[in-house]
């Protein structure tokens, strides 16, 4: 039997020549003469793990190198560090648990105690468990000094990625990049990382290639680039997610969704990624997965107001209002800039008016975004809606006028003021404020409708009450409302077949904008004939 230096030196030789299939077939051939020999079996399930982590490869050799260390580890029990290659090889393939438990028994036994912690917070990683992660990350800071480039520079991103707003903590983050730079020449597998990266380079002229291709519409020779890259470095997140991009345009959503999720698996806070899969499941109409991802990916970013609003946006679609107040509520304390956070008080405001019917906490709402822009006449019209049907029509009055100073030829707030002062029981001034909207919008087909409701029941004029009607169908034919007031005008003149026309249309229009309950126009139209 060769010598354990002999057979080092020779393993060596060949793996720096890139010849790692032959270094296994050496020693695979003496393991054959010596079966027992734990070393052998210890490095040649080094040689294929390494050989199923080359970026040149797309092959799968980790449960080969899993089970030679298991071989290992039969007759060399006690020792800590053929846990620790067990725990890195189940963590490479995907089952984190047991991965976590075998570095677990490594710690025990005293071998690799800091490069333990810091692979049980990748695992954490993977498993969206970010704080917990990060407490790994200190107690592997803990237990080393200088070969800790990799684990200093995992502490950054995390870092960085949990607190972006917390200036304390993006400082400690900064410090922490630059420890990852000062002992970088100290630790050999982020010096290997690193050459590896670095070999992206090599990349660059396909990816241009592909780029070119997608400015050009020719998406399929694109993908012949992104597929050739990810033959030849499958380990970069940022390659599947160019392929699952290029994917999303010629809408093969769920491939897309494949390599998104995959660039997740390599790299658990690839922003990027996040970004992709949310918005590639909303247009598949998965809103399930989309909360799902957004979870995750606020996770991450807990302060990032942005991720809170569209996942209420999510919630609020498919009919979780309650989940989607929460959620808006955190984009608003969060208060990134004042314009995007009126516009989100301002959606909150409407679901607790209009859903919720929580006028209270609506017009607080409403009032947090007219603070934050005083000069949006949108606010002021929602807001003035929100007193009216809290029934307090005096600040409504005040909220309406207030409105008029910044825009005085305003349809929609004189429409509103018309429907105020109605309201009110002010029927002069109600006239007075829909024809000032109907002065400034000819087709505003609302203010038509109500002031010829207010002719047909208050003032008893049909002449003018069906001119009205006749304008709002003519501004929009399909005013299902102002069809069924046109029966009713009819009908008041026992024009019975005209009124049956115009109810009739009135039900058939309903049936697409459910403005009216189909009980009331049936019943009018059974009450002409009886």
């Amino acid at each position: 039997m060769e010598s354990i230096k002999k057979i080092d030196k020779e393993i060596n030789k060949l793996t720096k020549k890139g010849e790692i299939n032959k270094a296994i077939e050496y020693c695979q051939n003496l393991l054959l003469k010596s079966p027992a020999d734990t070393n052998l079996h210890i490095r040649l399930g080094d040689l294929y793990l390494d050989w199923h982590l080359d970026i040149y490869q797309a092959k799968q050799y980790i449960d080969e190198a899993i089970t030679e260390y298991q071989k290992a580890a039969e007759v060399l029990i006690d020792n800590g560090e053929i846990y620790y290659k067990i725990g890195l090889a189940l963590y490479y393939k995907g089952e984190l648990d047991k991965a976590i438990n075998y570095f677990n028994i490594a710690i025990e036994k005293k071998a690799n105690i800091a490069q333990c912690y810091y692979m049980i917070a990748n695992c954490l990683k993977k498993k969206d468990r970010f704080q917990d992660a990060l407490e790994n990350i200190e107690l592997a800071l803990k237990h080393c000094f200088l070969n800790s480039s990799r684990i200093h520079y995992s502490k950054f991103r995390l870092l960085n990625a949990l607190y972006f707003k917390n200036k304390k903590k993006k400082f400690q983050a900064f410090i922490e990049l630059i420890l990852s730079y000062i002992t970088l020449p100290f630790d050999k597998v982020a010096l290997k990382n690193l050459k590896d990266k670095l070999k992206w380079f090599q990349l660059l002229p396909v990816l241009i290639k592909a780029d070119s291709y997608i400015a050009t519409g020719d998406i399929e020779s694109a993908f012949g680039c992104y597929t050739k890259a990810l033959d030849k470095m499958p380990g970069f997140a940022a390659l599947y997610v160019a392929l699952a991009d290029a994917y999303r345009k010629t809408g093969k959503l769920e491939e897309a969704i494949t390599e998104y999720k995959m660039a997740l698996w390599i790299d658990s806070l690839y922003h990027g990624a996040y970004n992709g899969i949310v918005q590639t499941y909303e247009e598949l109409g998965d809103f399930d997965n989309a909360i799902l991802y957004y979870q995750k990916y606020i996770q991450i970013h807990p302060n990032n107001a942005v991720l809170h609003s569209n996942i209420a946006n999510l919630y609020f679609m498919k009919g979780e209002a309650e989940e989607a107040i929460t959620h808006y509520q955190a984009a608003i304390t969060i208060n990134p800039k004042p314009d995007w956070t009126s516009i989100v008080a301002q959606t909150l405001g409407y679901i607790e008016q209009n859903v919720i019917k929580n006028t209270d906490s609506a017009i607080a709402n409403y009032q947090l975004a007219n603070a934050l822009t005083p000069k949006e006449i949108d606010v002021y019209i929602s807001l003035g809606s929100a007193f009216y049907d809290n029934e307090d029509y005096k600040n409504a009055l005040i909220v309406y006028r207030r409105a008029l100073e910044l825009d005085p030829n305003n349809s929609k707030i004189h429409c509103n003021l018309g429907y105020l002062y109605w309201g009110m029981g002010d029927i002069d001034e109600a006239i007075k404020e829909y024809k000032l909207s109907i002065k400034y919008d000819s087709m505003y087909d609302i203010a038509h409708n109500n002031l010829g409701v207010i002719y047909l029941d208050d003032l008893v004029q049909l002449k003018n009450a069906i001119e009205c009607f006749t304008k709002a169908v003519e501004c929009n034919p399909n005013y299902a409302l102002a069809y069924y007031n046109l029966g009713r005008c009819y009908a008041l003149k026992n024009e019975n077949i005209e009124a049956a026309k115009f109810f009739q249309t009135a039900m058939d229009v309903n049936t697409v904008t459910n403005e009216i309950d189909p009980a009331d126009i049936q019943e009018r139209l059974n009450n002409l004939f009886n």
